[in-house]
């Protein structure tokens, strides 16, 4: 969703949206993988972060929610990411982080030995060695997955 930067929890925002090409891309994906949501969002709830997503019919396509301010520490800390690979069961590799802060999202999540996607909506230039792929557009994150 788009971060409008308003104040108070998301899901009482004037106006909330996707990120243009996101549905699609999740609509795509959330068929074939389990997604989940992590965040460092500090003033919403799981249940508020729910409202936010279902403003815009998001909410069906995350089966989990992590909320940095539940688990006790927040990204890029290496702890967590292990909290929801341990929350997930799953072996670190087979968890991909995209997101679109690359230090918080990246450098934290390639640290718990998570495969990460950098969401390069800003355009920032600069070499991204903590990522496994980057992207701009959402056209792109479907064949990227499938390549990882």
């Amino acid at each position: 969703m788009v971060d409008f930067a308003l104040p108070g929890p998301m899901y009482t925002w004037e106006k909330v949206a996707w990120v243009p090409g996101a549905e699609k891309a999740l609509q795509t994906i959330s068929a074939q993988y389990r997604c989940c949501l992590a965040t460092n969002a500090g003033a919403s709830t799981t249940p508020e972060v729910l409202l936010a997503l279902k403003r815009v019919g998001a909410d069906k396509y995350f089966s989990e929610i992590f909320l940095a301010k539940e688990i006790g520490y927040e990204k890029p800390d290496k702890r967590f990411f292990t909290t929801i690979i341990s929350r997930l069961n799953l072996p670190p590799s087979s968890i991909v982080m995209i997101g679109d802060n690359y230090q918080k999202d990246c450098e934290g999540a390639k640290k718990a030995g998570l495969k990460t996607i950098f969401f390069n909506a800003r355009l920032e230039s600069g070499n991204f060695p903590m990522a496994d792929a980057v992207f701009s557009n959402f056209d792109k994150l479907i064949r990227i997955i499938e390549e990882l």
